[in-house]
C-alpha cells in the first residue's frame, strides 16, 4: 500500500490548469495554450494540486483530461530549466510514493475514479507521460506522441516507466523510450497507446464518461481499485470477494437490482 498523501508544494496559479464538474463528471483543462500547454513548474503544481482535490470528490464519477489550444502538451518548457523558477530536488517524497513532477501522471492513475485523456496535436515528454496516467486514452486523427526525453539526454522520470510497462508490450515500451521517436495516432492505436482515435477526442471522452457516471460508482470505484493492484493472482483473487462482499451490502446494489426489475434508470448516490 502506498503511503498517504501529504503534500507540501509550493503555490500555483490555479487558472492553468481549470477543473469545471457537472453531471458527475469533471473536466480538468491544462489551461496554457500559449505555450502548447508546456510544463514549468508552476504547470506542474497546478496540475498536481488539482489532481489532490479531485482525489477527495465524491461528486465526481469520471475525470476527463484535455488541453486548450493546437495541443494536448508539448512537454517541459525547457526556457523554464534556465529560469528563476529552476525545478527542485527530484528526490523528496512529496507527493506520498511520488514527487510532484510523477504525481501529475501517477496521481492522476492512483485517482479513485477513471480518468479518460482526450488528447489532440502533440503529447510529447511530460505531456506523453500524463496522457498515459489515464486509464482510457482518446486521440485525434492528428495526434503525435513521443517519450522524448532521450533526444535531451535524460530519462523518462515522471511515473512514464511504470505506466509504459504496463500498457504496451515490453519490446515496445523500450523501442519507444529508447528512440523517442514521435507516433502517429493510427500507429499508437495499434500499438495500445491510446484506445479510440476520433475526430472530436473530447466529444467522445465525454461520451464515455457519461457511461461511466451512469453506473454504479461504487463499482466503479471498486474495479479501478482491482485493476490498479500490483499482486500475484492469489491476492487479487481474495480482494476481488472483499470488494464484492462490500458492493452487495451496498445501497447503490439494491438500486442497481431495484431499477433492473422495475425497468428504470438508477439513481445512484455518490
Amino acid at each position: 500500500m502506498e503511503a498517504s498523501v501529504e503534500p507540501t508544494p509550493p503555490q500555483s496559479d490555479a487558472a492553468r490548469v481549470v477543473l469545471h464538474v457537472a453531471d458527475g463528471i469533471g473536466h480538468l483543462r491544462l489551461n496554457r495554450p500559449e505555450k502548447m500547454n508546456a510544463f514549468d513548474i508552476v504547470q506542474f503544481t497546478a496540475l498536481a494540486d488539482h489532481i489532490n482535490e479531485i482525489a477527495t470528490r465524491k461528486d465526481i464519477r469520471c475525470l476527463v483530461l484535455s488541453g486548450e489550444g493546437r495541443a494536448f502538451s508539448v512537454g517541459l518548457d525547457l526556457q523554464a530549466l534556465d529560469g528563476p523558477d529552476r525545478f527542485p530536488d527530484l528526490m523528496p517524497r512529496t507527493y506520498g510514493a511520488s514527487n510532484v513532477f510523477q504525481h501529475c501522471a501517477w496521481g492522476l492513475h492512483r485517482l479513485p475514479m477513471p480518468v479518460i485523456a482526450a488528447a489532440h496535436g502533440f503529447a510529447f515528454g511530460a505531456g506523453f507521460q500524463v496522457m498515459l496516467g489515464a486509464d482510457i486514452r482518446v486521440a485525434s486523427p492528428d495526434l503525435e506522441c513521443a517519450m522524448m526525453e532521450i533526444r535531451w539526454g535524460i530519462a523518462p522520470d515522471m511515473a512514464g516507466i511504470a505506466l509504459l510497462r504496463n500498457i504496451v508490450r515490453s519490446d515496445v515500451a523500450r523501442e519507444i523510450t529508447f528512440t523517442g521517436r514521435r507516433i502517429k495516432a493510427d500507429e499508437a492505436a495499434a500499438l495500445g497507446l491510446v484506445t479510440y482515435v476520433a475526430d472530436d477526442p473530447v466529444a467522445k471522452a465525454m461520451e464515455i464518461a457519461r457511461a461511466i457516471a451512469a453506473s454504479s460508482p461504487d463499482a466503479v470505484r471498486a474495479g479501478k481499485r482491482l485493476l490498479n493492484l500490483e499482486a500475484d493472482a492469489v491476492t487479487i483473487l481474495m480482494e476481488e470477494s472483499r470488494e464484492q462482499d462490500a458492493l452487495m451490502a451496498s445501497a447503490n446494489h439494491r438500486e442497481a437490482v431495484a431499477a433492473g426489475m422495475e425497468k428504470r434508470p438508477p439513481v445512484f448516490r455518490d
